[in-house]
C-alpha cells in the first residue's frame, strides 16, 4: 500500500477533569506535533496517492480552528476529555470528511485509510487509524 505523509504543529490548552489524569486535571498547554498519512492500494493517474499541497491545506484548516484555543471552552467539546487519542479522532474525521467532499481533489475518496498522529513529544504519540469509506 501507498502513503503520502503531512506534518503540522498546534498549541492549545485544556484541562482533563478526571482523577484518573493527575495533575493534568488543571488547565494546561499542549503542543502537538500532527502527521497524517493517506494511504491507496495503487496510484492515481497521475501516480500519486493524494496532492501533497491540497493534503496540507486540508491540515493547516483542521488544526487552525483548534491553535492557540482552550478546547474546554469550544461547543464541539462540550463535556469531552480532549485527550490526545479523542483528538486524533477529532483530525481523522476532518480530514474523511475533507476527502469525501472534494477537499482533497477528485480522488480524495477512493483512498483506503487515514492516520493520524499526535506526538505530545518525543517519548509519546498516540494515532487513530481507519477507513475512508
Amino acid at each position: 500500500m501507498y502513503s503520502v505523509e503531512v506534518r503540522d504543529r498546534m498549541m492549545i490548552a485544556h484541562s482533563l477533569p478526571d482523577p484518573f489524569f493527575g495533575p493534568a486535571q488543571g488547565k494546561h498547554g499542549a503542543s502537538f506535533v500532527i502527521d497524517v498519512a493517506f494511504f491507496r492500494e495503487t496510484l492515481n493517474r497521475q501516480n500519486v496517492v493524494v496532492d501533497i499541497g491540497a493534503a496540507l491545506d486540508v491540515l493547516g484548516k483542521t488544526l487552525k480552528e483548534l491553535a492557540y484555543q482552550d478546547l474546554d471552552g469550544l461547543p464541539q467539546f462540550k463535556g469531552q476529555l480532549t485527550t490526545t487519542e479523542f483528538l486524533c479522532r477529532y483530525v481523522y474525521d476532518a480530514c474523511v470528511a475533507a476527502a469525501k467532499s472534494g477537499g482533497l481533489g477528485t480522488d480524495g475518496a477512493t483512498l483506503a485509510k487515514i492516520r493520524v498522529t499526535l506526538h505530545e513529544h518525543d517519548l509519546a504519540r498516540a494515532s487513530f487509524e481507519g477507513p475512508v469509506a
